[in-house]
């Protein structure tokens, strides 16, 4: 192998980066994870993600992690409801006798703990917020918030869409898709919210309307996340001057600007937990490219970051973990830059395909007419 007595250093502890390290450790190879987080309490994991057959399961899979997913993951969590402004429902996985579960649900957290599980002890260095970095012999040494440094001889950029470690690579920068998304939470969402948990139904909810949407999903500790997308200006945080952790700052907002929408609604900021998280949504562009190098590539939205409307962003990141893992541990490949020069083409092409259809998918569920054109899709 390529990596045989190398140290290797993946920076991010999410989803990708932690595949990427049982697939390694399975291999022998020698690796660790730096993860921000003080420890794996520190912050509230996301929403409930989908796993696609061909990227996110099959990584898991090739991991050894299939009965522990299982275990952990959401029956009957996929199915979907799509309603307009005022919660008419217009497409019903519930009320389908062929619904498939075809790409099964999980937690964020519970998957995060699985592949935590799955490691040697010691991988995963917590409180290691990377500051900089700087070529060291033919590695690197990477320089951490809290004053520690380390070396190693592979750095594995797999630290989300503000990496730190993309700019060793590459100046390309993301472009604003257009939109922005405002994500909250409500926990305790029966008594909390009992109008939209009881349309919810332990599913997710595409509300559209009026070039809007409002996505909705459970949670399996009995909370619910959602995330309200609107077209805006890139620099609207700014300018809206809206204090996000102030609850009635916020509704008001919504108010104002989702005013078309059925009352209920309102129910989710009001009950929220603060702060409210505003994400205006980036793409990297998709003709994308760099000169490999030898000791340095990535993985995920440090690679490849687009906005979530399509549901890839997990299933991105462990399928780059999948080929990234096979790429370094092909005996075709007799140097590292080689095996990384392979990974990053085939990646590169693959995440072109997933952001067009992503762009697309994002401009149809912002565009007039978005609930006819959604409900078209599912019925074929």
């Amino acid at each position: 192998m390529t990596i045989q007595g190398k140290t290797i250093a993946i920076v991010g502890g999410g989803p990708g980066g932690l595949t990427l390290a049982r697939l390694l450790q399975l291999q022998g190879a020698q690796v660790k994870v730096y993860e921000r987080d003080v420890n794996e309490k520190a912050r509230v994991q996301g929403a409930t993600l989908d796993l696609h057959e061909e990227s996110g399961l099959e990584a898991l899979r090739q991991a050894g992690l299939m009965e522990a997913f299982w275990a952990n993951y959401r029956p009957n969590a996929g199915k979907l409801r799509v309603v307009d402004a005022k919660g008419t429902i217009y497409w019903d996985d519930h009320a389908q006798d062929s619904y498939q579960e075809d790409r099964p649900e999980i937690d964020r957290g519970p998957l995060r703990n699985l592949l935590l599980d799955s490691l040697q002890p010691g991988t995963v260095v917590w409180d290691r917020q990377l500051m900089t970095m700087r070529p060291r012999q033919e590695g690197w040494e990477l320089t951490f918030q809290n004053g520690t440094s380390v070396q190693a001889d592979l750095v594995i950029g797999a630290d989300g869409a503000r990496s730190r470690i993309r700019p060793f690579l590459t100046e390309i920068t993301p472009f604003y898709s257009g939109i922005t998304v405002l994500e909250g939470g409500v926990p305790n969402a029966e008594t909390a919210s009992p109008s939209i948990y009881k349309l919810l139904k332990g599913g997710k909810i595409f509300a559209l309307g009026n070039s809007q949407s409002l996505i909705v999903s459970s949670k399996g500790d009995g909370s619910m996340s959602f995330y309200a997308g609107f077209r805006t200006e890139e620099d609207w945080v700014r300018t809206s001057r809206i204090d996000f952790t102030q609850k009635d700052q916020v509704l008001a907002w919504f108010q104002s600007e989702f005013a078309a929408w059925d009352n209920r609604w309102s129910e989710l900021f009001t009950q929220a937990e603060t702060p409210f998280i505003p994400r205006p949504q980036y793409c990297m562009p998709l003709d994308q490219t760099w000169e490999a190098q030898p000791n340095l590539t990535l993985l995920g939205d440090a690679a490849h970051l687009m906005p979530p409307y399509a549901g890839e962003g997990v299933n991105m990141a462990m399928a780059d973990a999948l080929e990234l893992n096979q790429c370094l541990t092909n005996p075709a490949y007799t140097t590292t830059v080689e095996a990384i020069a392979a990974y990053e083409q085939q990646m590169r092409f693959r995440a072109s395909q997933v952001a067009r259809a992503t762009l697309e998918s994002t401009e149809m569920m912002h565009a007039p007419g978005a609930l006819e054109a959604l409900v078209a899709v599912f019925q074929g």
